[in-house]
């Protein structure tokens, strides 16, 4: 790879990162081997009492009982049967009025990874446009 291509590579890495940084909703990223390689700093807070960023590094199935390693692994298996298997509903938590999802991560057609992500169902209360 040529430098150009690396740092134009590198450019839009900080965008994607960004994007994922800026999201106020907890992400969590995970390698096929379920080791948690990100978590943006809504995760990082949100997962503060289980260890916050240090669970960066750390296997995912360490924080799930059996049962939901289980389903863990159905679903990246599910993943892994086929491109177009991208998203799954997992959870549905009632006291933070919130929908779970487990999305596929893939370069190209291959599966490299998949991360959690909380969507929040509440009205937004910020004022449109507020900028002053």
């Amino acid at each position: 790879m040529k430098e150009s291509e690396y740092q134009n590579l590198k450019q839009y890495a900080d965008f994607y990162k960004s994007i994922i940084d800026m999201d106020r909703s907890a992400i969590v990223i995970c390698n096929l081997e379920h080791d948690i390689i990100y978590m943006n700093p809504a995760a990082i807070s949100y997962y503060s009492k289980g260890g916050g960023e240090k669970l960066i590094g750390q296997s995912i199935m360490n924080c799930h009982n059996k049962e939901s390693q289980k389903k863990i692994h159905q679903v990246v298996e599910w993943f892994a049967s086929s491109t177009e298997h991208n998203l799954v509903y997992t959870f549905y938590n009632a006291k933070q009025n919130k929908d779970v999802y487990m999305v596929a991560l893939r370069d190209g057609d291959k599966l490299i990874g998949y991360y959690e992500k909380h969507e929040y169902r509440n009205k937004e209360t910020m004022k449109m446009y507020d900028l002053w």
